[in-house]
């Protein structure tokens, strides 16, 4: 009887060391498992980050290219404008000049053809000969002039050709570098997926307080800014505008309706690229009254820009841009930027920090 208890403990014994062991192995193999896919799991995260990252550095390069030609396009265009404006002009003055040519033709030919020799001295004849004098070196005059209005007119033609052929070329470029823009957007626009439907809730939020703020002032301090500090390098960094154009109000001046102006308006060119003008969050990016579509992005030790009057947006809230990397594009109806500089709840002057173009 001792024996067989003594059996059935040590089979009882073993059977149970036996499962633990397979048990052990089990969890090891799963932990293993586990392990295996979050290295996996990391790896694509860092490859996803990898792929976030060169997105947005080719993003940069390729918004700055198509910024550039936009810009050369549109001085073209302007060339093209005044040489077209000058060779009407010309065209106008050679037929007023014909005319005078005409005029003086028929003076020469009417005094050749009626001669006065019969005056009883020499009175008439010379008053005669003075004024076929006068209008033939009128005549002389206005046939150097309309010369002249040919070959200007010759080259202003030249000039224009040359011109148009530049601007031809440029559009196969232009398109190319726009649709390669246009195809790294809609990268950008699929890795921040997630982002935007996280932040649904923060647009909402944002939504709200747009319809609560009563000026640009007021929704610029309810999105909040980056904390302050005492490092100023980055007031002392000059920035690029985010479009390329021309400042018409700065900051202190007055507006058409009187108010002085918190910052800068830029007269641009519709439908043309805005970029971010320095690494920064975004903060808003929504319509607000009054001023179109609206972004408010925070920069370093406490700054905000506010940039307005957009057509387009190509970023959301949270989203972390890079300086020169594009947000969106301004209205085909809207042609004049107003940019805000804020630093806490108040404005300052854009010259302490931004380049000016011209």
């Amino acid at each position: 009887m001792k024996k067989i208890l003594v059996v059935l403990i040590g089979t009882t014994f073993f059977v149970s060391q036996s499962f633990c062991v397979d048990e052990l192995s089990r969890i090891q193999s799963e932990i293993k498992q586990v392990e295996q896919k979050n290295k996996k799991l990391e790896e694509q995260v860092k490859k996803s980050e990898k792929n976030v990252a060169q997105t947005k550095q080719d993003l940069v390069r390729t918004a700055d290219r198509v910024s550039s030609l936009e810009e050369q396009r549109g001085k073209m265009q302007i060339k093209i404008d005044e040489l077209d404006a000058r060779r009407e002009k010309i065209q106008k003055e050679m037929i007023e000049n014909k005319g005078r040519v005409y005029d003086s033709v028929s003076s020469i030919l009417y005094m050749a053809l009626h001669p006065n020799f019969d005056a009883a001295d020499m009175h008439d004849y010379v008053l005669t000969s003075a004024v076929l004098s006068g209008v033939s070196q009128q005549f002389d005059a206005e046939i150097k002039k309309a010369s002249q209005q040919l070959d200007e007119l010759e080259k202003i033609i030249d000039a224009r050709s040359v011109e148009k052929e530049k601007l031809d070329r440029s559009a196969k470029k232009y398109r190319k570098e726009r649709n390669e823009l246009d195809k790294l957007l809609k990268t950008r626009s699929a890795q921040n997926e997630k982002l935007k439907n996280e932040h649904l809730a923060l647009q909402k939020k944002l939504r709200a307080l747009s319809e609560r703020a009563k000026n640009i002032s007021e929704l610029s301090a309810g999105v909040g800014s980056s904390e302050m500090s005492a490092d100023a390098r980055f007031s002392r960094r000059k920035l690029n505008l985010p479009v390329r154009g021309r400042i018409i109000v700065r900051f202190g001046e007055k507006t058409a309706l009187g108010l002085t102006s918190d910052g800068w308006r830029i007269r641009t060119r519709g439908d043309v690229l805005v970029t971010a003008p320095a690494d920064g969050v975004v903060k808003f990016a929504d319509t607000f009254r009054g001023f179109g579509r609206v972004v408010i992005m925070s920069h370093k030790n406490g700054y905000n820009t506010v940039i307005t009057n957009m057509g387009r947006l190509d970023v959301v809230p949270e989203q972390e841009v890079l300086a020169g990397e594009p947000i969106g594009r301004m209205s085909s109806d809207k042609q004049e930027m107003y940019m805000e500089v804020r630093r806490g709840n108040k404005a300052v002057d854009p010259a302490r920090l931004f380049k000016e173009e011209n």
